[in-house]
């Protein structure tokens, strides 16, 4: 359970830049991943899907309804591709950690994990939408307008509503950061208890078998919350009615 990043410390000979190699190259898979399922899903479209068409088609219509749930397609449409983006590629983070992990024995450093396990990516990524929440607020509706809505429908609520933007934030990060860290410990957990012995490996088997089943269904469930909550705060923005 003593496991580390693997950091690169003062890269460029630049104090204080430090990287996560770890992190990097679990990004980097998790983007590739998704490239690959866009790119061939879309390669050879057919009037009659099946295959991976047809699985991408049910994507498109979940992630669809999903926006429409939050604002009416007209105001939504502009953020679909956002939203299939952040489905697919949290989806597909989420699910790298749960067939196996590797970790360098001799150093302690785990180098292969669902890059959502850590707090840096998912912080990161909850400060880029909200970031995105206030861009598409503005650019829709006009710099000044959209600073009226601080002040809707009482000009009291403004100190709330600013204190909204760092719980929203913190929220958004942290319950996917937290869902998926607490599946890798069990999941170390499980693996370490079935290594010990012969009795270790029999004990632990079946439970190791239903937690990665459950870990798959925690991992889909994550990334469907991401993705509405996204687009709530998206519509709380640029909706009218909100």
């Amino acid at each position: 359970m003593d496991h580390h990043a693997p950091i690169v410390y003062d890269l460029f000979g630049i104090s204080g830049f430090h990287i996560n190699l770890s992190n990097i190259i679990m990004l980097t898979v998790s983007a590739f991943i998704v490239f690959c399922i866009g790119f061939f899903s879309a390669r050879s479209l057919k009037m009659k899907p099946s295959g991976m068409q047809n699985g991408f088609e049910w994507i498109i219509d979940f992630v669809k309804n999903t926006i429409n749930s939050a604002m009416d397609w007209k105001t939504g449409e502009r953020f679909f591709g956002l939203g299939i983006t952040i489905f697919l590629w949290i989806f597909v983070s989420n699910m790298l950690g749960i067939p196996f992990m590797i970790v360098n024995h001799e150093t302690h450093e785990l180098w292969w994990k669902s890059p959502t396990a850590d707090p840096v990516i998912t912080m990161t990524f909850a400060v880029m939408v909200i970031v995105l929440t206030h861009y598409y607020g503005i650019k829709i509706k006009g710099a000044k307008e959209y600073g009226k809505g601080y002040f809707k429908p009482i000009p009291y609520l403004f100190p709330l509503k600013v204190l909204e933007e760092f719980t929203n934030t913190l929220t958004l990060g942290m319950r996917l950061f937290g869902n998926l860290y607490a599946k890798e410990i069990l999941l170390t957990l499980l693996a370490t208890a079935g290594g010990a012995s012969l009795l270790g490996a029999l004990a632990a088997g079946l439970p190791m078998i239903a937690w990665q089943a459950f870990s798959i269904f925690i991992g889909a469930i994550q990334a469907f919350i991401f993705l509405m909550l996204t687009m709530v705060y998206l519509a709380h923005k640029v909706a009218d009615d909100h």
